[in-house]
Protein backbone atom coordinates (compact mmCIF):
# COMPACT_ATOMS: atom_id res chain seq x y z
CA UNK A 1 0.00 0.00 0.00
CA UNK A 2 1.41 3.44 -0.62
CA UNK A 3 1.32 6.45 1.73
CA UNK A 4 -0.58 9.38 0.54
CA UNK A 5 0.31 12.68 0.91
CA UNK A 6 -1.40 15.10 1.17
CA UNK A 7 -0.28 18.79 0.31
CA UNK A 8 -2.65 21.91 1.18
CA UNK A 9 -1.93 25.41 -0.35
CA UNK A 10 -1.72 27.99 2.98
CA UNK A 11 -2.28 31.51 1.06
CA UNK A 12 -0.66 34.74 1.98
CA UNK A 13 -2.30 36.70 3.66
CA UNK A 14 -0.27 39.90 3.08
CA UNK A 15 2.98 40.59 1.17
CA UNK A 16 3.78 42.26 4.53
CA UNK A 17 7.37 43.28 2.42
CA UNK A 18 6.00 45.36 0.14
CA UNK A 19 3.17 46.88 2.24
CA UNK A 20 5.64 47.69 4.98
CA UNK A 21 9.05 47.44 3.32
CA UNK A 22 10.86 50.02 6.06
CA UNK A 23 9.44 48.08 9.12
CA UNK A 24 10.61 45.23 7.06
CA UNK A 25 14.33 46.55 6.80
CA UNK A 26 14.56 47.70 10.39
CA UNK A 27 13.26 43.99 11.33
CA UNK A 28 16.22 42.96 9.24
CA UNK A 29 18.30 45.99 11.27
CA UNK A 30 17.13 44.40 14.35
CA UNK A 31 17.98 40.81 13.79
CA UNK A 32 21.23 41.76 12.67
CA UNK A 33 22.26 43.70 15.57
CA UNK A 34 20.76 40.23 17.87
CA UNK A 35 23.38 38.72 15.68
CA UNK A 36 26.18 40.46 16.61
CA UNK A 37 25.15 41.08 20.34
CA UNK A 38 25.44 36.82 19.91
CA UNK A 39 28.87 37.38 17.98
CA UNK A 40 30.18 39.60 20.25
CA UNK A 41 29.72 36.98 23.37
CA UNK A 42 30.32 34.04 21.59
CA UNK A 43 27.15 32.58 21.24
CA UNK A 44 26.65 28.05 20.21
CA UNK A 45 26.05 28.49 16.70
CA UNK A 46 23.48 25.41 17.26
CA UNK A 47 21.94 27.00 20.42
CA UNK A 48 21.13 30.26 18.59
CA UNK A 49 19.01 27.93 15.96
CA UNK A 50 17.62 25.97 18.96
CA UNK A 51 16.21 28.59 20.71
CA UNK A 52 15.04 29.97 17.50
CA UNK A 53 13.28 26.83 16.26
CA UNK A 54 11.50 26.69 19.86
CA UNK A 55 10.01 30.26 20.14
CA UNK A 56 9.07 29.15 16.62
CA UNK A 57 7.33 26.23 17.71
CA UNK A 58 5.80 27.82 20.50
CA UNK A 59 4.31 30.68 18.64
CA UNK A 60 3.53 27.71 15.62
CA UNK A 61 5.33 29.95 13.07
CA UNK A 62 5.83 27.16 10.40
CA UNK A 63 8.14 29.09 8.37
CA UNK A 64 10.26 30.15 10.56
CA UNK A 65 10.26 26.58 11.71
CA UNK A 66 11.63 25.07 8.16
CA UNK A 67 14.13 28.16 7.98
CA UNK A 68 15.88 27.39 11.49
CA UNK A 69 15.63 23.51 11.26
CA UNK A 70 17.12 23.91 7.96
CA UNK A 71 19.76 26.47 9.27
CA UNK A 72 20.63 24.18 12.26
CA UNK A 73 21.31 21.25 10.32
CA UNK A 74 23.53 22.93 7.65
CA UNK A 75 25.70 23.63 10.73
CA UNK A 76 25.64 20.42 11.84
CA UNK A 77 22.99 20.07 14.71
CA UNK A 78 21.45 16.61 15.41
CA UNK A 79 18.04 15.54 14.13
CA UNK A 80 17.23 14.03 17.21
CA UNK A 81 17.89 17.22 19.11
CA UNK A 82 15.32 18.87 16.82
CA UNK A 83 13.27 16.37 17.14
CA UNK A 84 13.27 16.33 20.90
CA UNK A 85 13.07 20.57 21.42
CA UNK A 86 9.10 20.20 22.26
CA UNK A 87 9.99 17.83 24.57
CA UNK A 88 13.55 18.73 25.79
CA UNK A 89 12.90 18.62 29.28
CA UNK A 90 12.39 15.01 28.88
CA UNK A 91 15.45 14.08 27.02
CA UNK A 92 19.37 13.84 28.28
CA UNK A 93 20.09 15.44 25.10
CA UNK A 94 20.87 19.13 26.13
CA UNK A 95 23.50 20.16 28.80
CA UNK A 96 22.38 22.59 31.60
CA UNK A 97 23.56 25.50 29.58
CA UNK A 98 21.15 25.01 26.93
CA UNK A 99 18.78 23.76 29.10
CA UNK A 100 18.91 27.55 30.59
CA UNK A 101 18.77 28.78 27.61
CA UNK A 102 15.42 26.71 26.42
CA UNK A 103 13.67 27.46 29.87
CA UNK A 104 14.02 31.03 29.57
CA UNK A 105 13.12 31.36 25.87
CA UNK A 106 9.85 29.14 27.03
CA UNK A 107 9.44 32.02 29.37
CA UNK A 108 10.21 35.01 27.51
CA UNK A 109 8.28 34.08 24.74
CA UNK A 110 5.14 32.84 26.92
CA UNK A 111 5.74 36.27 28.93
CA UNK A 112 1.96 36.52 29.80
CA UNK A 113 1.39 33.43 31.50
CA UNK A 114 4.21 34.24 34.39
CA UNK A 115 5.84 37.05 33.59
CA UNK A 116 9.44 35.39 33.10
CA UNK A 117 9.28 33.64 36.62
CA UNK A 118 12.43 33.93 38.82
CA UNK A 119 13.64 30.43 38.27
CA UNK A 120 14.22 31.37 34.74
CA UNK A 121 15.90 34.08 34.92
CA UNK A 122 18.32 32.62 37.80
CA UNK A 123 19.20 29.92 36.02
CA UNK A 124 19.47 31.47 33.04
CA UNK A 125 22.05 33.66 34.55
CA UNK A 126 23.95 30.99 36.83
CA UNK A 127 24.78 29.45 33.38
CA UNK A 128 25.71 32.80 31.41
CA UNK A 129 27.43 35.98 32.15
CA UNK A 130 24.96 39.10 32.26
CA UNK A 131 25.76 40.15 28.67
CA UNK A 132 25.92 36.24 27.18
CA UNK A 133 22.22 36.91 28.47
CA UNK A 134 21.69 40.35 27.28
CA UNK A 135 22.46 38.83 23.81
CA UNK A 136 19.54 35.78 24.44
CA UNK A 137 17.30 38.01 25.38
CA UNK A 138 17.86 39.93 22.06
CA UNK A 139 17.71 37.07 19.97
CA UNK A 140 14.05 35.83 21.78
CA UNK A 141 12.89 39.14 21.40
CA UNK A 142 13.59 39.58 17.80
CA UNK A 143 12.60 35.80 16.87
CA UNK A 144 8.90 36.35 18.67
CA UNK A 145 8.94 39.70 16.57
CA UNK A 146 9.46 37.52 13.71
CA UNK A 147 7.02 35.02 14.40
CA UNK A 148 4.26 37.37 14.80
CA UNK A 149 4.99 38.91 11.33
CA UNK A 150 4.76 35.37 9.75
CA UNK A 151 1.92 33.77 11.42
CA UNK A 152 -0.44 36.92 11.27
CA UNK A 153 0.70 37.85 7.51
CA UNK A 154 1.90 34.71 6.17
CA UNK A 155 3.89 36.58 4.04
CA UNK A 156 6.77 34.09 3.72
CA UNK A 157 5.63 30.38 2.13
CA UNK A 158 6.94 27.08 4.75
CA UNK A 159 9.08 25.25 2.46
CA UNK A 160 10.39 27.93 0.45
CA UNK A 161 12.91 28.72 2.12
CA UNK A 162 16.44 27.52 0.95
CA UNK A 163 19.87 27.88 3.22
Amino acid sequence: MEAMTTTTEVPVRLDFDAHAHDFYRAMSHLDNAATKQLDKVDFDPKLRDLVRIRASQINGCAYCIDMHTKNARAIGETEQRIYALPAWRETPFFSARERAALAFTEAVTLVADGHVPPEAYDAVAAEYGEGEVAALLSLIVTINAWNALAVASRAWVPGSYEP
